[in-house]
């Protein structure tokens, strides 16, 4: 199964990891944007199953991105990836709608244990006790 993907990152190479960091074969299209303005416009015009968020943007940060996500009343899936570890960041996000929060630096095996723990991908175990 394979799915959109919005990146949301200032960094470009922070959205290259991101993207590496998923496992082969789960992009069908992938949309990179530097900024929060951007990523609501990617969201507009084309349907995102995930997206992967940083917090601190210039023009338009993280949050203000899934209050405008929530507020517009769009679906996609969103998973925090910052380097913010304030408790009350989390709880903030979580709030909003966020999936789940990964720290940066992000370490490819804890976003691929928080997208199994949501489903996007399935182990070749769990493939074969479905069959």
């Amino acid at each position: 199964m394979s799915f959109n993907v919005l990146i949301c990152d200032d960094s470009a190479l922070a959205r290259k990891v991101m993207k590496k960091s998923l496992p082969a074969g789960f992009v069908e299209n992938a949309y990179e944007v530097s900024n929060g303005v951007d990523a609501l416009e990617v969201l507009a015009h084309h349907s995102i199953d995930l997206m992967l968020l940083d917090l601190t943007m210039p023009v338009l940060g993280g949050i203000s991105v899934l209050g405008e996500i929530k507020r517009r009343g769009l679906e996609t899936f969103v998973i925090v990836v910052s380097g913010d570890i304030q408790p009350l960041i989390h709880r903030k996000v979580a709030s909003l709608g966020a999936l789940d929060f990964v720290q940066k630096p992000l370490q490819p095996d804890r976003l691929q244990s928080v997208l199994k723990k949501f489903g996007f991908v399935i182990t070749t175990e769990e493939k074969a006790l479905a069959s």
